[in-house]
This record gives structure tokens, C-alpha cells and sequence, in this order.
């Protein structure tokens, strides 16, 4: 079997993805470490490696996210690694980080915590775009800091970020000028695709509501003394959190929308 001859046979097989394609392309050049480029001008080479093509092809077809198979996922512009059993971070999710920001730009070496790390993203590109922060990163999951750890090294802000074994900010000690997450904040009676429920679940759902988790956080986050804090949120949570925030007194509450103009995350003072 030639290139193309795989490429059009993984195309075929995919179809039910918008672009089925690419897709075969990724996992191909996935599979041969080459570039779409080196694929288009490579496709009357014959491929030894047809079987393990359609095994990964298989995979997909299966549900598996594609992220899980290239064990890679971009944020922020940026390449991270990305282990099975982790949450898969999302394009809005880039607009949690810039919200952050906002908070901290002006602050001399802030104090971050980040509540529910998972593969670090959000932790990392902080430790990146504001040098002088020092940030500690939590998960409950132990793969989830795992993963993290291993994003921390590849991006080299190691020194940078501690991460903690814990639920909330159980195990964290100390003031913080931020605390961000972007936590489970999904029902538990909602209907999710194939591939999403490939993630772990704990990840996801944040109770019966869906806003259980975020509550409880900003609950803590207060009695821990944290100044401020930024959330990502379900696109119909806004007023929920709204009344919630003002329940523990928080101030310059803001809620910020996603590129598609739903309402995505929220930040606000909890105290000077």
C-alpha cells in the first residue's frame, strides 16, 4: 500500500469526523514522525507500516480522542503532552489564562494557586507569560500531576510551580493574589459525546447542577484568604455564580464570553 492509498483508506474510514482527511493525515505523519508537507510530496512511497496505520485508524474510529492517540495537545499556541486519563484542555480555556493575567499583570511577584491542575496548561503558560509569579498547581489525581510535571519540564518553568497532591487547597499553605481553575463544572444528567466521555469523569461533572464544584471552591478560596479568584464556567451558569459570589461579599465581579459568545468563565475581588 502506498501513502496515498493509506490516506484515502483512513479518510474513508473516518467519515463521520468533520474533517476526515486531516485526520488520517495526523495520524499517519503521527505514526512516521513527518509533516502533512512530507506526506503530499511522499505519497507514491509504499508504507511498511500499514498494519499499525490501521490500528491507530481503528482507535479512532472507535471514539478515541484524537488527542490520546498523538499523545499531544496544543494550548496557547504551544505543543504539550497529554497522557490518557487526563482532562484535554480546550481552546477556550486559553481565555481563562488572559483573564488571569489581567489580574496579576500589575502585581510584583504574585502568588498563584491553581485548583485542578491537570496536564498544567494554565499553570505553565502563567509560569511563561508572568516570570516573577510563583504558582501552586493542585489535582486530586495523581496522573493529572504527573502529566503536568512532565508539561512543567518540556516548557522548562519546573522551578517554577509546585504541585500538590490534594483536593481543593487541602494540603496548601500560605496567601495567594489569585486563585484559577477551571474546574468540573458539567452535569451529571447531561449528554455528552462518545469521545468526551473517553476523559475521566471526575474531571467533567461537577454534580447533579453542575455547579456544585465551583461553589464549594470560591467558598475555600474565600476562608483561605485568596484575594481573587478567575473560573471557567458552563455557558449557562452565569447568573447561578452571580449569586454565589455576591453571597460571600465578592466585588468587582466579572464575567467574561468565548469566541463563540457564550458566557465561559468569571473573576472577581474576594478582598484586598
Amino acid at each position: 500500500m502506498r501513502i496515498k492509498e493509506a490516506l484515502d483508506f483512513g479518510a474513508k474510514q473516518l467519515k463521520k469526523y468533520p474533517n476526515p482527511r486531516k485526520e488520517a493525515a495526523l495520524l499517519l505523519g503521527f505514526l512516521l514522525k513527518k509533516d502533512r508537507k512530507w506526506l503530499l510530496l511522499n505519497e507514491n512511497e509504499l508504507l511498511k507500516e500499514d498494519v499499525k496505520f490501521f490500528e491507530l485508524v481503528k482507535k479512532r474510529v472507535g471514539g478515541e480522542p484524537l488527542e490520546y492517540i498523538l499523545q499531544e495537545v496544543s494550548f496557547y499556541s504551544k505543543s504539550f503532552k497529554i497522557n490518557k486519563g487526563v482532562l484535554i484542555p480546550r481552546p477556550e480555556t486559553e481565555l481563562l489564562v488572559d483573564e488571569a493575567l489581567k489580574i496579576v499583570q500589575s502585581i510584583q511577584n504574585p502568588n498563584i494557586v491553581e485548583v485542578g491542575t491537570g496536564s498544567g496548561v494554565i499553570a505553565i503558560m502563567l509560569a511563561l507569560l508572568k516570570p516573577d509569579a510563583k504558582i501552586v498547581a493542585t489535582d486530586i489525581s495523581i496522573k493529572a500531576l504527573a502529566n503536568a510535571k512532565e508539561n512543567a519540564i518540556l516548557h522548562n518553568v519546573q522551578d517554577k510551580i509546585t504541585f500538590v497532591h490534594c483536593e481543593y487547597l487541602d494540603s496548601v499553605v500560605g496567601n495567594f493574589d489569585l486563585l484559577v481553575s477551571n474546574p468540573p463544572y458539567i452535569s451529571s444528567r447531561a449528554v455528552l459525546e462518545e469521545h468526551v466521555l473517553r476523559e475521566p469523569h471526575e474531571a467533567l461533572f461537577g454534580g447533579k447542577i453542575g455547579t456544585e464544584v465551583l461553589c464549594t471552591l470560591i467558598q475555600k478560596a474565600n476562608k483561605a484568604f485568596v484575594k481573587a479568584i478567575a473560573c471557567e464556567m458552563g455557558y449557562d451558569q452565569k447568573e447561578f455564580m452571580r449569586l454565589a459570589l455576591e453571597a460571600i461579599g465578592a466585588k468587582e465581579i466579572h464575567f467574561y464570553k468565548d469566541l463563540a459568545g457564550l458566557d465561559r468563565g468569571f473573576s472577581a475581588k474576594l478582598r484586598e
